[in-house]
């Protein structure tokens, strides 16, 4: 049975692991970033007035959402604010169906195509730029690095600024990398050598898995990664084996299957 090596933080993996097994393959949880409550009393105050002030609330992930709903959990006008007319921005059904959970009416919720080519930020970008005038508040919900600094792609950021939009960003949640065991490392060496396909959805977590594994013989490993730029990462550090998945779970299973 093939080996396919979920990277996700513990919170995403089960969906991944579900369909994979489903599948036919032997789904192994490896967890590359840990995820954890950010926001305290007063940050979780201050979010809410930033909210309350947006036109359009940016979330990059479903984590973003589930995060801000737990911190806010006291504060359920919050979504109210979008049931009067503020806009939800996401880039991918995963974080559309997150909020649509807390009771973010669908309308009220932008996403690229299914069909696009990727989901992400310039995906996006051709759905919400009609909406966006020089008088809008836009606000961005997304993690923090381990220094607590928000972190992530700024492309969108940067297109509404140009575009003289008041952007502002809050951090749900912080995300760290989790620290591999000895076992856990050379763990990664055996399933290298075992022909397992690696399953990346994030940069980060790509690069922590090479920053703790230096010595791995990445010219043997394969991996399957969600968007181009990974692809590029992964080619770059030497990755022998390496394949894009389009949006979808149907896609990425013919991703991985192309490689084992």
């Amino acid at each position: 049975m093939p080996q396919v090596v979920v990277t996700r933080p513990k919170q995403d993996a089960n969906s991944w692991v579900q369909a994979l097994s489903d599948a036919g393959y032997q789904a192994i949880e490896f967890p590359l970033l840990e995820l954890s409550e950010f926001l305290n009393a007063q940050t979780a105050d201050e979010a809410l007035i930033q909210i309350k002030r947006s036109h359009a609330v940016m979330f990059v992930s479903a984590n973003a959402v589930r995060f801000l709903a737990q911190a806010l959990q006291s504060r359920s006008e919050w979504v109210a604010h979008f049931k009067i007319g503020a806009r939800a921005w996401c880039t991918g059904p995963g974080t559309a169906a997150a909020l649509i959970q807390i009771g973010v009416p669908l309308e009220q919720i932008d996403q690229p195509a299914l069909q696009a080519k990727q989901l992400d930020s310039e995906a996006l970008w051709e759905v919400v730029s009609p909406q966006v005038t020089t008088d809008m508040n836009v606000l961005f919900v997304r993690g923090a690095d381990e220094s607590g600094a928000a972190a992530g792609r700024d492309w969108l950021a940067q297109k509404l600024e140009k575009s003289q939009v008041r952007v502002g960003t809050i951090a749900a949640y912080q995300r760290s990398a989790a620290q591999l065991t000895s076992f856990q490392k050379e763990r990664v060496h055996q399933l290298i050598a075992e022909g397992a396909v690696w399953l990346f959805s994030s940069s980060a977590a790509l690069q922590n898995l090479m920053a703790q594994c230096p010595e791995a013989n990445w010219a043997d490993a394969k991996a399957t990664v969600t968007h181009p730029r990974m692809a590029d990462l992964a080619q770059k550090k030497g990755w022998g084996f390496v394949s894009i998945a389009p949006p979808g779970i149907h896609s990425m299973l013919a991703s991985i299957k192309s490689l084992t």
